[in-house]
């Protein structure tokens, strides 16, 4: 290894601790000691020092000691006749310099509060273009797909590439390989960012081009990502900085992108990723660290080209991508996602309000149906004006021996993330609500409807090969074709919703597991029953049942239910077993419909989490959108940094939001003459909340016998605290007041 790069790297941990030393003790002179210190809607503190050291920084006054642990952690200066090994006293001087870039852009937040923009899109025309740190909210959004692999990792770039277009086209490389790209620092006055926006490319973390920060130290905000999802689902606790480390080594595929000339403080910033195991690649002429030791392979790669640098960085962190190559003239892949049309950008658009937009999977005979063949009937894109309107029934039929009507509406809802899978094209909604809106620039690439057709044909077949050997595809644009498609959906909607509805818990055998997220919360394992849905929301019973016909070694694996143990609480013999095995002995076994006793464990991606509130006899639920306070003293991010991991928490359980109205809900901690679930134990819930699940409440409430019960349950406009809360819970006599204990 290079004396030179040693020399540069430990200079530059020198140089940046100095600096943020001497910034603290400026503000100290302006501030008191007593201000408070945070990065906006966490629950990690400043989280890479928090991670690694477990030190909780809250107060200007906290900073002192991680900043000393910071310059005990520099090594001595590189002599002439130095004879040991460069790597360690690198790798200290890099973890130096990083826990003071957090430490400096905690005091930019604290002189400069509205430096930062945290929401998930950059307000471009109002000159908001960095985001500062992810909230928690992005945090276990995004958490997940880090869970399921559709994001496989992350390139963090800092600097510039040479052109806008040479910037652009590395991206959207990355953007097709379905990794994130987290963006810092500038070269020469320019950013990355600035190249992408002049090339009219829409930055955020719905297009996973995360602009973070202008200066190196921005990049740091990469590395709170990654550390925070280490604890936030992998359940590792802070200051146990080697398993923390090894975790995202072995679980956190990122690497560096160095575009521009590497100073001193470019250099220990490269350093300090090392001991994460995230390699460098850069585009200019720098010392190397070729030989393996920390990262999986090469540390530190110099001259590569950038038609390169995206296959090389991919080869050199060992990371695994797959490609989807589809014959459509736009770009494909999870990263356009969450892509927006705006108005100056729309060409056309079908549904919204402004047409009918109907979306219809059914089961077809082998024999009736031409696979690949796609149809449109009626006008196709090319047909159309700018501003042009069409009505739109998107109809596949599919057909194979292992195909069952069951797996029609698990098929049907893929039809939403593949359509937004096309660069340029947004879908939103579902089945006879959905709304399509189409890009000038994806009808200048030349795409019509008629690609829709082609992408589900190919994907479908792709991902779920197994069960299906024929797909065929027809767009109605004619509106008499729509109105007729679309009353049939509706008939079909309606008898599987009330299929799904109507099943319960006692009426299978057999449940199925949900272990997603083990690769990040090891130790949790999700059952799924008819009436419990999976925490994250995405999966019901008969989703997994699908997946497990369609994977058999996928992760929703069947179980048994076995002996029941207490058919009340919700708890089964084959359960518990299978719980022990596959949480590795971690988990002795939970309880489906307790809050109280035994709860099911938490993983993180959790939809909601409810927690007890003993003074109002009751129970009070949050949704991860809301950022406020709550009853019982802890917003959601906290609620989750306590819960997430796979624990089990008396008292607390993560739930989704559809579950808190299935029949089964906290059962075993409601009424003991009511075996109809623990509905009536909510007492508080966000508006926002509250508003959204508004007629399935209603609906529930009347089988109760508590028709008004929705205006029972408070919300933050009623208060945030207990005492608040039973005021207006005795106002308006709310059940749970006349229930027995609910702590038993």
């Amino acid at each position: 290894m290079s004396k030179l790069i040693a020399f540069a790297a430990i200079q530059g941990g020198y140089k940046v601790v100095s600096q943020v030393e001497g910034e603290l003790e400026k503000t100290l002179q302006s501030y008191d000691a007593s201000t408070k210190v945070e990065f906006p809607n966490t629950g990690y503190f400043l989280p890479v020092i928090y991670s690694l050291t477990g030190l909780k920084v809250e107060t200007l006054e906290d900073m002192r000691k991680p900043l000393e642990f910071a310059r005990k952690l520099l090594p001595p200066h590189i002599k002439g006749k130095h004879h040991l090994p460069f790597l360690g006293p690198l790798l200290d001087a890099g973890m130096a310099a990083i826990l003071a870039y957090e430490i400096k852009e905690a005091l930019r937040i604290v002189k400069d509060p509205d430096f930062y923009y945290p929401h998930e899109d950059p307000d471009i025309e109002n000159g908001k273009v960095w985001l500062g740190p992810a909230d928690d909210i992005v945090l276990r959004k995004r958490g997940v797909e880090f869970v399921d692999g559709s994001a496989p990792g992350f390139a963090a770039i800092v600097g510039a590439a040479p052109s806008p277009e040479i910037a652009k086209n590395i991206v959207e490389e990355y953007q097709k390989r379905n990794l994130y790209i987290f963006c810092a620092a500038q070269h020469r006055g320019i950013s990355i960012i600035d190249q992408l926006l002049e090339a009219d490319v829409q930055v955020g973390w719905n297009t996973r081009i995360v602009p973070f920060g202008p200066d190196i130290s921005s990049a740091v905000f990469a590395l709170g990502f990654a550390n925070r999802a280490a604890m936030a689902f992998g359940g590792l606790q802070p200051g146990d900085y080697k398993k923390i480390l090894k975790y995202n080594k072995d679980r956190i595929f990122a690497f560096v992108n160095a575009l521009g000339d590497i100073g001193t403080e470019w250099g220990v910033a490269a350093a300090g990723c090392v001991n994460w195991g995230f390699p460098t690649l850069a585009d200019t002429d720098i010392p190397e660290i070729l030989p393996t030791g920390i990262c999986t392979y090469e540390h530190v790669v110099a001259n590569v080209p950038h038609d390169e640098i995206v296959q090389r960085s991919v080869e050199v962190r060992g990371l695994k991508v797959q490609v989807s190559q589809i014959d459509i003239p736009c770009s494909f892949g999870p990263a356009y996602e969450g892509e927006r049309v705006r108005g100056k950008d729309l060409h056309s658009q079908m549904g919204g309000g402004k047409t009918q937009c109907t979306e219809l999977v059914k089961m077809a005979d082998m024999k009736e149906i031409e696979d690949g063949k796609v149809e449109v009937v009626g006008k196709d894109i090319p047909d159309l004006g700018e501003g042009d309107t069409l009505p739109l029934g998107i109809y596949v039929q599919i057909a194979g021996r292992e195909f069952q009507a069951d797996f029609e509406p698990i098929l049907e809802r893929q039809i939403h993330h593949l359509i937004n899978y096309i660069q340029g094209v947004m879908h939103i909604g579902q089945r006879d609500i959905s709304w399509i809106r189409v890009s000038k620039a994806a009808v200048e690439k030349g795409f019509t409807l008629k690609d829709i057709g082609v992408v589900l044909h190919a994907k479908m077949h792709q991902d779920f090969g197994k069960v299906l050997d024929k797909i065929q595809v027809t767009l109605y644009t004619k509106k008499d074709d729509v109105k007729k498609m679309t009353e049939r959906a509706r008939a079909e909607y309606k008898q599987r919703d009330e299929r799904v509805e109507n099943m319960k818990d006692e009426d299978v055998e057999t449940y199925y597991s949900c272990t997603l997220c083990q690769s990040f919360a090891p130790n949790h394992v999700c059952s799924v029953s008819p009436e419990r849905t999976g925490l994250c929301g995405a999966y019901n019973w008969m989703d997994c049942k699908a997946s497990y016909e369609i994977n058999p070694t996928g992760p929703n694996q069947p179980i048994k239910k076995g002996e029941v143990i207490d058919p009340r609480l919700g708890q089964w013999k084959g359960v518990n077993e299978f719980v022990k095995q596959a949480s590795r002995g971690a988990v002795e076994g939970y309880n489906f419909y307790s809050i109280v006793y035994d709860p099911m464990t938490t993983c993180g991606c959790c939809e909601c989490i409810a927690a007890v509130l003993p003074t109002c006899n009751g129970v009070m639920t949050v949704n991860r959108e809301y950022t406020g306070d709550t009853p019982c003293g802890m917003k959601f991010t906290t609620l989750a940094g306590v819960m997430g991991g796979g624990a089990k928490s008396p008292g607390f359980v993560g739930h989704s939001k559809f579950n808190i109205t299935q029949r089964k809900f906290i059962r075993g901690d409601g009424p003991p003459d009511m075996d109809e679930g623990g509905l009536l134990r909510i007492v508080w819930m966000p508006k926002m909340l509250k508003e959204e699940i508004k007629d399935r409440i209603d609906s529930r409430a009347k089988e109760l016998g508590v028709p008004d019960f929705y205006d029972k349950i408070a919300d933050e406009t009623v208060g945030t605290t207990e005492e608040e809360v039973m005021e207006f819970l005795k106002e308006k006599d709310h059940p749970a007041l006349k229930l027995e204990s609910v702590v038993g």
